[in-house]
């Protein structure tokens, strides 16, 4: 694989911190890196995300979309020789999970009354 073919991705988590700097394809898609962030995941964070559905990328203001490859997300000045690409990353827990943990029983409820009449 040529030279030129090959990206470095540093991805910058909540905090500050950083996973990488990884060398990829410029044919790799955003779901490979996706995959990669999610099992590198550095111990010890306070949110982590349990599937690759929970991360969002953002590269130059964008997020980026599951399909689209590296080559595809590169932004002209990501071009700079021995530059490296820094890439947002966003954990958003899924909504199904959020909203059955805090599901309410809202169902309705019989009430008995044993009163004595005198």
């Amino acid at each position: 694989m040529p030279e030129e073919d090959l990206v470095d991705i540093k991805f910058r988590l909540y905090d500050g911190s950083d996973i990488g700097p990884f060398r990829y394809s410029a044919t790799s898609t955003v779901d490979m890196l996706k995959q990669r962030i999610v099992s590198d995941w550095p111990k010890g964070k306070t949110i982590v995300p349990k599937a690759v559905n929970e991360v969002k990328l953002i590269s130059s203001g964008k997020i980026l979309e599951n399909d689209k490859t590296v080559g595809q997300c590169k932004a002209p000045f990501g071009d700079a020789a021995g530059g490296i690409i820094i890439m947002h990353v966003v954990v958003q827990p899924s909504l199904a999970k959020t909203k059955t943990e805090k599901k309410v029983d809202d169902s309705p409820r019989k009430i008995v009354c044993s009163c004595s009449i005198l």
